[in-house]
């Protein structure tokens, strides 16, 4: 690892309001050091802080999906039925997926809007 060297002291003084709100802006960010989150402002501006749970939700709609496909393809090839409600429920799942994905790139325009 690089080591670093920082040798310039910077500081400033803020009120106790500015504090809090300093540490919440910290909180939001999920960075848990000031130092390293006041740096960051300093030297970028900004923190983005992307939420991945539209991310986790859609992945798991994927692979709940691509089982019932699986099944699907695996009752087709031994000659079995494929039943008209299964397709549907795929159908459904695929929406739900799509309605992730449009959050999803809601969200990122959002960051490089702001960015």
């Amino acid at each position: 690892m690089q080591k670093l060297n920082r040798n310039i002291n910077i500081g400033f003084r803020v009120t106790e309001e500015e504090q809090k709100l300093i540490r919440a802006a910290q909180e939001r960010t999920g960075i848990t050091n000031l130092r390293a989150y006041l740096l960051k402002m300093a030297v970028n501006g900004r923190v983005i802080n992307i939420e991945l749970t539209t991310v986790d939700e859609c992945a798991k709609l994927l692979r709940s999906l691509s089982n019932n496909v699986n099944q699907l393809a695996k009752r087709a090839n031994e000659g079995r039925n494929v039943y008209k409600t299964d397709i549907d429920d795929i159908k459904r799942r695929l929406d739900e997926v799509w309605v992730q994905q449009e959050k999803i790139i809601k969200i990122l325009t959002k960051i490089v809007e702001v960015a």
